[in-house]
């Protein structure tokens, strides 16, 4: 059986900006060909940058495993079709599954999507600050 990874240790290369999507994962798979199928997981994305995604699911899925991701951002102007690998994962309080992931093979043409997302975010985050 996997160790749960802690999360505590802040390693991020970039902000994490807090995010509302819904994703489905169907099947995983890992580079020496193992697949598994039929998982039909519900995930909720709660941050993302350019370098990853944390989401939460009633699902166990494994560490180091691959899925295949379409993100579909707020403004539904930016889609992303991406593989995620899972990097850890920690239990919480409430019975569902904390995954942090990281994006593999990611061209960096894409990191405007993010740098936008980032902006929107600040400017939201200062608008309401200013009430």
């Amino acid at each position: 059986m996997e160790e749960e990874q802690v999360f505590d240790i802040e390693n991020r290369r970039s902000k994490r900006i807090p995010v509302g999507m819904h994703l489905e994962v169907s099947s995983v798979f890992k580079q020496n060909n193992v697949y598994v199928s039929n998982i039909n997981a519900p995930i909720e994305v709660v941050d993302i940058s350019k370098y990853g995604i944390g989401f939460v699911s009633a699902s166990v899925l494994p560490i180091g495993f691959y899925f295949d991701s379409r993100l579909k951002f707020e403004d539904e102007r930016d889609c992303i079709n991406c593989v995620v690998r899972i990097v850890r994962r920690k239990k919480r309080d409430d019975g569902l599954t904390l995954y942090g992931c990281e994006f593999v093979g990611m061209s960096p043409v894409f990191d405007y999507v993010f740098d936008d997302a980032e902006k929107d975010y600040i400017s939201k985050a200062d608008y309401r600050g200013c009430e």
